[in-house]
């Protein structure tokens, strides 16, 4: 065969391998990031009108870049996602500095929309990966008022519902489930509290799954319990369990007991000055059960900022629903201080307004009759729900004026 055909029919079978190559490198990507598969799972929002964090949950890592920092009176921050999709456009309303968030494809991009409220800054953006139980990448931008904004007052909003759940149409509704954790304090091999006929642990657990039952039964709450039954549960986990599960809510219920046994009477506690300043230590302490994984980790100085601000609008969430909720149970409640704040380890977590109530006094012969009464445990735990609706009642009045 002559030299000249064997060249031509080598270089043909050349073309044809690259050709196949090029085809086999063509379905390995598609098959890593299908047509219509959705690498944005969900936006999430925290903060108020003074610090704004956006959280876009991906399945897979992403570099932005940013289109439309805003800045200016109108103008919305817009974020760039190359190489990220949505399987249709996504939308849901807003909170803090942001007054509503939209989601498309756009250029072979995911396109984040932000529409501001007020005139802001993107103070920082950063990725963060799966970690610490947290299956999907994280991508997060800070919001802060524009330099010479005017102040503005803050006011509480409601969570927003992540993404996935919403249509293309339609925001999030206003009547989304809210997470309730419920904690019963103490199990396993720590009883808590001992009365004469009765242990801690036990009466919190019979209480705690009372107030689930009732709350289930609205079908307007999702609740989570730290535990189902008699096991020990370390109190930082507890906290994590709430942070994790974006809740709404976090109730910790606990019997008290007193050196007399005169001292009777529920008490509502919530977060002090004093187990604030405890979290702000310990978020900047790389090895502190809290872990800053939600933060940008450049500095302490920017860390304790962070969380001194989440953990304001925090803490006045936390007070009004220990308000309401001594609306609701005020003749079981102390007389001379029914609300108090102390820095009890699981009212820690910076971003979930959570209170702790002692129910009763488990050492005093009248509350403990009270602990152990079907009946009474039934009411009871009927006004601790009445409670927690009146407080997301009153919380989405606010959002909405």
């Amino acid at each position: 065969m002559p030299a000249r055909l064997l060249g031509a029919i080598g270089s043909a079978w050349g073309r044809l391998a690259a050709a196949v190559g090029a085809v086999l490198c063509l379905a390995a990507a598609a098959s890593q990031n299908p047509v219509g598969a959705e690498n944005v799972l969900g936006v999430r929002l925290g903060g108020d009108m003074t610090m704004t964090r956006v959280v876009v949950d991906l399945n897979q890592t992403a570099k932005g870049r940013l289109i439309a920092p805003g800045g200016i009176a109108g103008a919305p921050v817009v974020l760039a996602l190359p190489g990220l999709s949505v399987d249709s456009d996504l939308q849901g309303r807003g909170l803090g500095l942001v007054s509503s968030w939209s989601v498309d494809s756009v250029a072979g991009a995911a396109r984040v929309r932000l529409a501001l409220a007020r005139p802001a800054d993107v103070r920082r953006r950063f990725l963060l990966p799966p970690a610490d139980g947290e299956p999907m990448y994280r991508y997060v931008i800070d919001l802060e008022p524009a330099q010479g904004a005017p102040p503005q007052a803050v006011a509480y909003a409601p969570r927003v519902t992540p993404a996935h759940s919403l249509t293309s149409t339609r925001a999030a509704p206003s009547h989304a489930r809210k997470v309730i954790v419920i904690d019963p304090g103490h199990g396993g091999h720590d009883p808590g509290a001992l009365g004469s006929m009765s242990r801690e642990k036990d009466l919190n657990l019979a209480a705690a799954r009372l107030l689930r039952a009732k709350l289930e039964a609205t079908g307007r709450y999702r609740v989570v319990m730290t535990r189902t039954s008699d096991v020990y549960v370390p109190l930082p986990v507890r906290v994590q369990i709430a942070r994790r599960g974006n809740a709404d809510l976090f109730i910790s219920l606990h019997s008290d007991s007193g050196s007399s046994d005169a001292a009777r009477g529920a008490t509502i506690y919530t977060l002090s000055d004093k187990g604030s300043e405890r979290v702000v230590r310990g978020v900047t302490d790389r090895d502190d059960w809290l872990m800053n994984a939600d933060l940008p980790g450049q500095t302490q100085a920017v860390n304790q900022i962070l969380h001194d601000l989440t953990q304001r609008a925090t803490r006045n969430r936390s007070d009004a629903f220990a308000e309401a909720l001594l609306d609701h149970i005020g003749d079981r409640a102390q007389a001379h201080a029914g609300h108090r704040d102390a820095g009890f380890m699981v009212l820690l977590a910076p971003d979930v307004p959570a209170v702790l109530l002692e129910m009763g006094f488990i050492t005093n012969t009248d509350d403990e009759r009270l602990l152990n009464s079907p009946a009474q445990r039934d009411h009871f735990m009927g006004e601790v729900a009445a409670a927690i609706d009146d407080y997301f009642h009153q919380s989405l009045q606010v959002a909405e004026r």
